[in-house]
């Protein structure tokens, strides 16, 4: 299972698109600073968490333009 989300930063006004495997870890890795694109903007929070069955799936729906 892969999953595509979309991260918060409320006190920044910025929002992050991005997937994953396991997406508990890689929240906890974005307000762990540990990931450089998404360090200067913590706190995050997901306000949203779409599954998908393949990582090509999430892929293509991260890579989706509004």
């Amino acid at each position: 299972m892969f999953y595509v989300y979309i991260n918060y930063a409320k006190t920044f006004d910025k929002y992050y698109i991005g997937q994953s495997n396991d997406f508990s870890k890689r929240l906890a890795q974005h307000n762990n600073g540990l990931v450089k694109s998404t360090k200067p903007y913590l706190p995050w929070k997901n306000v949203c968490l779409v599954k998908k069955d393949t990582r090509a799936e999430a892929m293509s729906l991260e890579n989706k333009k509004p």
